[in-house]
């Protein structure tokens, strides 16, 4: 039995993750996941903001939240590449050899 819809390429979920955190899971189906992340990525961003001083870059003031940020990206390609493939081994396996 051949799922009907073909899911989203997992480069195109992997460049939505890169650009936004959480949109590659959004995209995907999965808002409460993708949300969350975006979520933590802002709320760690704010405390490391907070808890640093200004003598310090932008990348070590908004650290906690790229971390997070970081975590999301192989998260959604993971996802995205199991449901690919999935969806391909289904496929194409059914089709008849000629």
């Amino acid at each position: 039995m051949a799922s009907k819809r073909r899911p989203i390429h997992p480069y195109i979920i992997l460049t939505l993750a890169i650009v936004l955190p959480g949109a590659g899971h959004v995209a995907m189906g999965l808002p409460e996941r993708g949300f969350g992340f975006a979520f933590f990525s802002l709320l760690l961003t704010l405390a490391t903001w907070h808890t640093t001083t200004p003598d310090h870059s932008f990348i070590g003031r908004t650290a906690g939240g790229l971390f997070v940020w970081a975590l999301s990206i192989p998260d959604a390609y993971r996802i995205a590449r199991i449901r690919y493939e999935a969806w391909r081994s289904q496929n194409t396996t059914d089709q008849p050899s000629t």
